[in-house]
């Protein structure tokens, strides 16, 4: 019996465990919507919904006690600076998980995990971004 163990394990040690929901967390908070599987989303939630909690406090330990969960400064910075002012009147709530059939690979339940009131051109905006700066530093390197 597993009384009292909270979460599922996907098969993986604790830091891989840690680091795997550090990394969606990441990409969710920077594309506001991603695709992953049902049981990763769910517990996923509430991962994400504490960190826009502490966003929402707004202080220096806060700040940092997210950059220890989740380890990237600039999603800490876009998480502070435009997502937690976005939910500053609402308890709770700030992510909804809707079902989104099988994966054909292995029939999978898949599931998008999105924020509430989420900004729809933040999707993808992170990587329009970074090809933008890699295709300009490859332009200089050439000349």
């Amino acid at each position: 019996m597993r009384h009292g163990f909270k979460g599922r394990r996907f098969a993986r040690s604790i830091s891989h465990r840690k680091s795997m929901f550090a990394n969606l967390a990441v990409s969710l908070l920077e594309h506001e919507q991603i695709v992953t599987t049902l049981p990763k989303a769910k517990d996923l939630r509430p991962i994400v919904e504490k960190l826009v909690t502490l966003g929402k406090r707004g202080d220096l330990h806060a700040r940092r006690q997210v950059i220890a969960q989740i380890g990237n400064e600039g999603v800490v910075k876009r998480l502070f600076d435009t997502i937690a002012p976005r939910y500053a009147t609402r308890n709770g709530g700030y992510l909804r998980i809707m079902k989104a059939g099988f994966r054909h690979g292995d029939n999978a339940a898949m599931a998008v995990i999105e924020f509430v009131d989420r900004d729809t051109s933040a999707k993808g905006a992170g990587d329009r971004a970074r090809l933008e700066a890699e295709g300009t530093d490859a332009e200089a390197a050439a000349a």
